[in-house]
């Protein structure tokens, strides 16, 4: 059996992922954690095969962890994941030597098998990462950073929630929105986000939540 540490910082999902692999016959679930400064001492307690990292942790951030635990347990298979399907994360995750990235719409059924494929040595894969980011992308001259904000205000996050959700400043997220801007020929948030929607690169908000926070 895989021996497998959970790192994440949502309480619900982290239930949801042990649920999922508590269901397979093949992973044993050694411990768990939710903030980022607990990951490698409890590496070091449970010594597990793989570490299911969450790349927004507090006090310590899961790409920082991914660094420090590929340098102290170098055998250990790291599998990143994330809220955001960014591109830009992904390559940074398999930089940093992560087996795969794994975005949190997948189905949790789906990561024992990914698990697998790690303690297998399979190359870095990415599971979940929508074929349509890629063709948006392409098609509309976007980088995958201003696809990942763009499809970030759609949703009704402010300028600061976005930077939080991808790790930038709030700076940097108006530059980003400037280019968007620009380069759709759009005139501000709500055209932005009327955009995105009408495009399919994100599905309509069920909440109701305001399409022009700043």
């Amino acid at each position: 059996m895989a021996r497998v540490l959970v790192a994440d910082d949502h309480r619900l999902m982290l239930a949801g992922i042990k649920r999922a692999l508590d269901a397979s016959d093949d992973v044993d679930v050694v411990g768990e954690v939710s903030v980022g400064s607990q990951v490698l001492p409890a590496v070091n307690q449970t010594k597990p095969d793989v570490v299911l990292l969450d790349v927004r942790m507090p006090e310590v951030d899961g790409l920082q962890c991914l660094e420090r635990i590929r340098k102290q347990f170098p055998e250990v298979k790291v599998v990143m994941l994330s809220a955001a399907a960014d591109p830009d994360l992904a390559a940074e995750a398999e930089r940093g030597g992560a087996s795969a990235y794994a975005v949190k719409s997948i189905t949790p059924l789906d990561l024992p098998a990914i698990i697998g494929d790690a303690l297998a040595g399979a190359s870095f894969a990415v599971h979940g990462m929508p074929d349509r980011v890629e063709h948006a992308t392409a098609a509309e001259g976007l980088s995958p950073r201003e696809l990942a904000v763009l499809q970030a205000l759609a949703r009704g996050l402010s300028n600061k929630e976005i930077g939080r959700e991808l790790w930038v400043t709030e700076q940097t997220v108006k530059f980003h929105l400037r280019n968007i801007y620009r380069k759709l020929e759009l005139a501000n948030r709500t055209e932005a986000a009327r955009y995105a929607f009408r495009h399919g690169l994100v599905e309509a908000p069920a909440d109701g939540r305001s399409l022009t926070g700043s």
